[in-house]
């Protein structure tokens, strides 16, 4: 079977009861060129502008005009759940100046599970639960849900004024 070329973003479909649906992880979603199957099994190729992260429930359109649902696939994340406002906008703080993508919703804050970043939330005080689930995680203050690189330094350089 041939690779159903994906090459376009749609704003709004009339008819969601013939589109193709595409289930995908967050690190896959947020990359501009990749291949995949769609749920049914079709193959597709994307190619996309870059610096966009698909999102769930988003729609794309093969270059035969088929229409694809975007849904964000189920995985293993964990949450940090809290009633405490102060106490999740620190580990928020914490997670974020280590540059991991989060998901922040009311009274929790989620991420890509990794068990040194859960074993520092507990030590700010919140009990941390591994689920399966959808990963969204904040677009960020300049419209990308990616990691960055930039060059100044984490260290503790001391700087002296004359």
């Amino acid at each position: 079977m041939a690779l159903l070329e994906v090459t376009k973003n749609l704003s709004a479909v009339d008819d969601v009861t013939t589109c193709l649906t595409l289930t995908l992880p967050f690190d896959t979603r947020q990359k501009s060129r990749f291949r995949a199957s769609c749920d049914n099994g079709i193959e597709l190729g994307v190619k996309l502008p870059r610096g966009q992260v698909l999102r769930d429930g988003e729609y794309l359109q093969a270059v035969d005009g088929q229409v694809i649902c975007v849904k964000a696939a189920d995985e293993t994340v964990s949450e940090a759940h809290t009633t405490d406002a102060l106490l999740l906008a620190r580990v928020c703080y914490h997670l974020g100046n280590r540059h991991v993508p989060l998901q922040i919703s009311n009274g929790f804050v989620r991420y890509v599970h990794d068990h040194v970043l859960d074993d520092m939330v507990k030590s700010l005080g919140i009990n941390i639960k591994v689920t399966e689930a959808p990963f969204e995680p904040e677009a960020g203050a300049y419209g990308h849900a990616t990691t960055h690189s930039h060059s100044h330094s984490h260290g503790s350089e001391a700087h002296t004024h004359d």
